[in-house]
């Protein structure tokens, strides 16, 4: 996923937070990010799980938004030295932090979606 970097100088006074939200904003970029973190957070799980939830995935793509995660310490990958290999995820305390900020966005969203007045789901595409 592509990572965003902030073109041309900000006012001064906005310097400090879009920095800090730009960093924020790269950490979760990616179409899966948000979820992985979501199915992470109620339980360890391994890569194979992880693909089964997240219906339509490619392991491609599972593969680099959970290194991804690992490379700005949100999730840990523990590998077993086991016949056949066992790999599982979790969430750091980096990661754990920031399910705080997951809770903030599902209300969020179930507040969007009252007043869009859209029913009981929302499915995103693209």
């Amino acid at each position: 996923m592509a990572r965003f970097n902030f073109q041309g100088e900000p006012p001064p006074e906005d310097q400090e937070v879009l920095c800090h939200l730009t960093l924020t904003q790269n950490v979760i970029a990616g179409r899966w990010k948000i979820i992985i973190l979501w199915h992470l957070s109620q339980r360890t799980r391994r890569f194979s799980e992880l693909q089964k939830l997240l219906t339509g995935i490619s392991k491609g793509i599972l593969t680099r938004q959970l290194r991804e995660l690992e490379e700005d310490g949100m999730v840990h990958r523990e590998v077993y030295k086991e016949v056949p290999p066992k790999v599982e995820y979790s969430l750091t305390e980096q990661g754990i932090r920031f399910i705080t900020v997951l809770d903030t966005m599902k209300e969020w969203g179930k507040e969007f979606m009252k007043k869009k007045n859209r029913g009981t789901q929302l499915f995103l595409t693209k």
